[in-house]
């Protein structure tokens, strides 16, 4: 008799456990906490230049971006090979619009300075609608961590001029892309 109860028991605990792991769960897990970002270090803030040129090719668009460990300036060069998009970028005391010597005004704890290899016009004609001194077309900073203006600085003898103001001088990254020039500056060092 204690064997047959053994079995029996056996048996129900067996098929209680089968029926619960066939029944849905009626409580919804927990969420899990979102992990941070693990933000990329090393960048650094002395100035980066590649005396590529773009020639033939035009500035159509810049915009911007944030993301969780940066915040993200892209100049579309499209029809322009990476290895063909040519640039500077470096902190400046103020921003010199080349070549009228003039000071554009860019709000922020620090400027950062981006000239692209490529014009802005063709044969005279615009290819971005940027204008000397303005902020940048399209492109509206509310919100971002470390972006706090964006100016045009103009466009002569074959290359591009823009003014990013940001929070302080903080770390940056340039990348060359196909048909693309990106300034990534980090939210913090």
């Amino acid at each position: 008799m204690t064997r047959s109860r053994t079995v029996c028991v056996t048996a129900a605990l067996v098929t209680a456990a089968l029926g619960a792991a066939a029944v849905p769960s009626v409580a919804a897990p927990a969420a899990a906490p979102r992990v941070a970002a693990a933000c990329p270090t090393g960048w650094g803030s002395l100035a980066k230049t590649d005396w590529s040129s773009t020639a033939g090719e035009y500035i159509t668009n810049a915009r911007t971006g944030c993301h969780d460990c940066y915040d993200r300036f892209v100049v579309d060069v499209p029809g322009a090979s990476a290895d063909q998009l040519g640039y500077t970028v470096q902190y400046v005391d103020h921003l010199i619009q080349d070549p009228t010597g003039q000071t554009i005004p860019v709000s922020g704890g620090a400027i950062l300075e981006v000239v692209v290899r490529a014009p802005a016009y063709d044969s005279g004609a615009p290819t971005y609608p940027g204008k000397v001194g303005k902020a940048l077309p399209g492109v509206n900073l509310t919100g971002y961590h470390t972006f706090r203006d964006a100016k045009f600085g103009g466009s002569f003898e074959g290359q591009t001029q823009f003014g990013l103001g940001v929070r302080a001088r903080l770390p940056f990254r340039v990348l060359q892309l196909d048909g693309h020039l990106v300034v990534d500056v980090a939210h913090t060092w």
